[in-house]
């Protein structure tokens, strides 16, 4: 069983602000407060998430942590396109080479489950690569087999929900993005196939603390994302749910809670670099659902939105 908030563990890779010192004890307050389900991936600074994970569940030798780890696609594009097949991506010798490298990053002699960073459904015309992972997980390398899915692509899952193959499906699901709900987690719950909530807060959207001027130091991700084509609607979506905001939480609880009402959802990851963030984020699961009327308020705010040059 994990935790219902889990760790989101990206936030070591690809954004600025982060010391390796604080994240370690932010880490450390997750599992003191009850969390056990750990998503981290290779590319997340090429296996230095990986290394600090692993020294996590070592300095918690007497607790039953659950560790996620992500194969990355071979030629390093991130998101997958329709064009992409499986050599492009996961090729079987390119599976095995970067189950390896993600078990001696973490120290570890096994994961609970590894994914597929990227997916394109077409991929299962090709077997090689599902029964490379069966093969890997025979021999104990991990227990459990999932997939990531594109940015706002829920629907490019459901053949693999479906196959009886998967374990477990990583996809962005919060107030904004509720597309899962139409197909992908009707089908989970058909192959009772876990999912694994990302994105709770929209990049930080969903914060509540952006506006229009937002930036961010050279080389941050999110000066990448956040486009004007992008920030400005962003903002202006967050401010539209500010009047719903019941007294005494914050937009960043309300978002998780709503998440949290969805059944479907196994567990949620949000990243959390900061000691503060992670007690906050963790004692939502405490706080209990949202009101009937609010969740029914919050459904009205579905943005359904089209992948883009932008959007990754």
């Amino acid at each position: 069983m994990v935790s219902e908030i889990g760790y989101g563990m990206w936030g070591l890779a690809g954004w600025t602000g982060s010391d390796d010192e604080e994240t370690f004890n932010s880490l450390q307050l997750a599992v003191d407060n009850g969390c056990n389900f750990f998503d981290t991936a290779w590319g997340y600074g090429s296996g230095k998430s990986e290394r600090m994970l692993g020294k996590l569940v070592k300095a918690n030798m007497g607790k039953k942590l659950y560790t996620a780890t992500k194969i990355p696609p071979r030629n390093f594009k991130w998101p997958s396109r329709r064009e992409y097949n499986l050599d492009d991506c996961f090729p079987p010798d390119h599976i095995q080479k970067y189950v390896e490298s993600s078990l001696r990053n973490a120290g570890l002699d096994s994961f609970d489950l590894m994914q597929f960073h990227t997916w394109e459904d077409h991929w299962l015309e090709d077997d090689r690569g599902i029964k490379k992972m069966l093969a890997l997980k025979e021999q104990g390398l991990f227990h459990a087999i999932g997939i990531s899915l594109n940015r706002w692509e829920p629907w490019n899952g459901i053949k693999a929900v479906k196959s009886g193959l998967i374990d477990a499906v990583q996809v962005i699901y919060n107030i904004f993005d509720q597309n899962p709900k139409d197909e992908l987690f009707p089908a989970c719950r058909e192959m009772n196939v876990g999912v694994i909530a990302r994105v709770p807060f929209d990049e930080g959207t969903l914060t509540g603390t952006l506006s229009k001027d937002s930036k961010w130091p050279a080389g941050d991700w999110r000066n990448t994302y956040f486009v004007p084509e992008n920030l400005i609607p962003s903002v202006a979506h967050a401010d539209a749910l500010k009047p719903l905001i019941p007294e005494g939480i914050s937009m960043s609880e309300m978002a998780l809670r709503f998440i949290l009402g969805e059944p479907t959802v196994s567990t949620i990851i949000p990243g959390m670099r900061k000691k503060g963030h992670a007690a906050v984020n963790l004692a939502t699961s405490d706080a209990g659902f949202l009101n009937p009327e609010l969740m029914k308020a919050l459904e009205k705010h579905r943005w359904d939105r089209e992948p883009s040059e932008w959007s990754q």
